[in-house]
C-alpha cells in the first residue's frame, strides 16, 4: 500500500501526517520513529486532501476551536489494539481515564498493562487521544510525544487533575 504525507507545523513541534487508502493512518511525532506505527517511506503530498484536512482540524484544535475530529481514519492494528483505540475516542474533550479504565471498558479488566501497549502503538495520537489516559491516581505516564507534550495537550483541553477510573 502507499502512503502519502505531509509535514504540519504545531505548537508542540512538527507533526507529519500520514494518509493510506481509506484516510488518515499515522501523525508522527518530530523525533518519531516511523516504525513505530509501520510507515516508513511514505511520499510527501502537499495538496492530499485527507492531509489538508488533518492540518486544518488540527490548527483549530491548537487555536482550541475544536474538541473532536472528523477525520476518516486508516488505522491498521490488531483486533484488540483496534477496541482499545475505539476505547480512547470515546474519552470526552477534556477529561482523563486509566489504564484499568480503558481495560475494564473493553471488557478485559485483568489487560492493563496490555492496553498500555496497544496505546503505545496507536499510531493517530491526537486525533485518537492517548493523552487523555493517565496512570493510577493521576500520574503521566508514557508518551511517544513525550510527557512534557502530553501535559501541554491536557492543559490545553483545560483537563483537571481528575481521574476517572
Amino acid at each position: 500500500m502507499e502512503y502519502a504525507c505531509k509535514t504540519i507545523p504545531s505548537p508542540v513541534g512538527l507533526l507529519t501526517a500520514v494518509a493510506g487508502a481509506g484516510g488518515l493512518a499515522a501523525i508522527l511525532w518530530e523525533d518519531d520513529d516511523p516504525a513505530r506505527t509501520g510507515h516508513r517511506g511514505a511520499a510527501e503530498a502537499r495538496d492530499h486532501p485527507v492531509l489538508c484536512e488533518t492540518a486544518a482540524q488540527l490548527g483549530q484544535y491548537f487555536d482550541g476551536r475544536r474538541r473532536s475530529f472528523t477525520l476518516p481514519l486508516d488505522m491498521a492494528g490488531t483486533e484488540f489494539q483496534q477496541a482499545v483505540w475505539a476505547a480512547l475516542r470515546t474519552i470526552p474533550f477534556g477529561e482523563t481515564r486509566s489504564y484499568a479504565a480503558i481495560a475494564r471498558q473493553i471488557g478485559r479488566p485483568s489487560a492493563s498493562r496490555a492496553v498500555g501497549a496497544a496505546i503505545g502503538r496507536n499510531p493517530v495520537s491526537i486525533v485518537v487521544a492517548c493523552h487523555r489516559v493517565i496512570g493510577a491516581g493521576g500520574s503521566l505516564t508514557g508518551f511517544a510525544g513525550g510527557l512534557a507534550i502530553k501535559r501541554h495537550l491536557l492543559a490545553l483541553e483545560g483537563a483537571q487533575s481528575m481521574l476517572l477510573v
